[in-house]
């Protein structure tokens, strides 16, 4: 935990250790009914954003290369390191834009806790704070949100905050893959439409 701590120390606070130790937690909690290989879901759930593509010019190779080095510095076995590797490879949401070439139960556990932490009350915080750290409007009504983006589209959007809620965080809901994390996902979903709505009455 060391290591992940000290490698986000400085990043932007809606991608550091604190979204790190939420999705562990949520993915402790999902595997608790799916019974995946605890040791591979902690490892990725610790490891999947230490270099996240956004933070580093769009480059998704730095991720996985820090990710294993490290892995490869604790003596594991290659099965394990390749598996993390994997997931940390294919889970993010732009992934699931573009052609999927890996997919496992400890993968669906791990996405589905990350995807929990993009929603709801914290969802929206990390929304706005990453919205803010781009200096993007908040909302704009003559900007809509895009429909069906590409992965290369969903990379390079500058759209308002409140796009992104159209763009990914509410059809995450709809995207979980096990069964507790769909039923994690209710509640805070209906919550982001509570907000919106408020949202709307407020801006109007």
């Amino acid at each position: 935990m060391d290591y992940v701590k000290n490698e986000l120390a400085h990043g932007e606070k809606g991608h550091d250790w604190w979204h790190i130790y939420r999705v562990l937690q949520n993915a402790r909690t999902i595997n608790q009914h799916e019974n995946g290989d605890t040791l591979i879901v902690e490892l990725a759930s610790l490891l999947h954003d230490i270099a996240d593509s956004k933070f580093h010019h769009g480059d998704e190779s730095i991720g996985p290369y820090k990710a294993k080095g490290w892995l490869q510095s604790l003596g594991l076995d290659a099965g394990t390191t390749d598996h993390v590797i994997a997931i940390i490879e294919n889970m993010s949401f732009k992934s699931s834009l573009g052609k999927i070439n890996f997919t496992s139960k400890e993968l669906q556990i791990v996405q589905d806790a990350d995807r929990l932490d993009a929603i709801g009350a914290i969802g929206i915080a990390r929304a706005f704070h990453y919205g803010g750290y781009k200096n993007r409007e908040i909302y704009n009504p003559d900007v809509k949100p895009s429909r069906n983006l590409s992965k290369e589209e969903y990379k390079t959007s500058t759209g308002p905050t409140i796009n992104h809620f159209y763009e990914k965080l509410l059809l995450l809901k709809d995207k979980m893959n096990t069964q507790m994390g769909k039923k994690m996902a209710e509640a805070r979903h209906k919550f982001m439409e509570d907000y919106l709505d408020q949202f709307y009455k407020e801006w109007q």
